[in-house]
């Protein structure tokens, strides 16, 4: 049964009424998702979100973007809060042919439909790139959309992802997830969702954040050898780096120079890799790279 919730009118132009049989409530899902014969994914972590609410806030910090990529279109309520919002160009990435299918019928020509695998498909230009991630892939998302320097992503993740993303130096959670996206930006946290708001229901909170691209240069000569370091050092991140250092330093003599050439603390030795801001380690990077052993 439709909601009312998509009764209105699209404000868009060529307005017309919102497409109906968008399952938001735990029962529609499962029903929804039986018709078209799927069972939801523990592997990938599939759940389907039902909360509208939660899609209106991840639409609304969308913003004005022009052109979105939605990844992972599901049963659509996401969708839906983009389509409301008027978005002018709006892709969706649907890798289940069968939700692909259900996704063209309900939303017809108000949306561009790409059938197949977001960690596959080419990294098309976009203003914006949102969704709700599967908690399996979504590291490897949304470094993979950082690197191709996307310059702003709203994404819903498992609550921990998206607090490593944006931890700061000397938490629990911070580390090289959070050094790597400071690589290419900055992440903001906003709300936290809770299981209730899925179905199935995961066992795990989530929490919506966006990602904006740098407006600088990337900081560092290399990312693959920069990603190496730090990979490297956080590896045994207890140590201290007076024991870590040798490890990417051109040879054993160099990490006092190295430690002075990026600026480090002098007493950098006593420390661990979680001190360290992400500063620090571009820093260190561009130093062994100066250096050129």
């Amino acid at each position: 049964m439709a909601s009312r919730r998509w009764s209105h009118s699209v404000r868009h132009a060529g307005a017309r009424t919102e497409p109906s049989g968008i399952p938001d409530r735990p029962g529609a899902v499962l029903a929804t998702l039986r018709e078209l014969g799927i069972v939801p994914s523990r592997r990938w972590g599939q759940s389907f979100l039902t909360d509208p609410f939660v899609a209106d806030a991840e639409a609304a910090l969308v913003g004005p973007c022009r052109t979105v990529v939605e990844v992972g279109g599901g049963l659509g309520i996401l969708t839906a809060a983009l389509v409301r919002r008027g978005v002018e160009r709006l892709t969706v990435i649907e890798r289940d042919p069968r939700l692909a299918t259900f996704l063209r019928r309900t939303f017809g020509d108000r949306i561009r439909l790409v059938s197949g695998d977001a960690l596959q498909v080419p990294v098309e230009p976009a203003d914006c790139y949102v969704g709700n991630l599967p908690y399996s892939v979504a590291t490897p998302l949304l470094l993979r959309w950082m690197e191709a320097r996307l310059p702003r992503i709203v994404f819903l993740v498992q609550r921990e992802v998206a607090e490593r993303l944006a931890s700061d130096p000397g938490s629990k959670t911070y580390g090289r997830l959070s050094i790597v996206a400071q690589l290419y930006g900055r992440v903001e946290l906003f709300r936290t969702v809770g299981p209730e708001a899925f179905t199935p229901r995961p066992q795990v909170e989530s929490r919506i954040a966006v990602f904006e691209r740098r407006s600088d240069p990337i900081p560092v000569p290399s990312v693959p050898e920069f990603e190496r370091i730090v990979r490297t050092l956080f590896a045994s991140r207890r140590k201290q780096l007076g024991n870590l250092l040798p490890r990417v330093a051109p040879s054993p003599e160099a990490t006092d120079d190295l430690a002075s050439r990026a600026g480090w603390p002098e007493s950098w030795r006593r420390l661990r890799p979680e001190d360290l801001p992400p500063p620090a380690y571009f820093a260190l990077a561009r130093a062994i790279s100066e250096r050129g052993e």
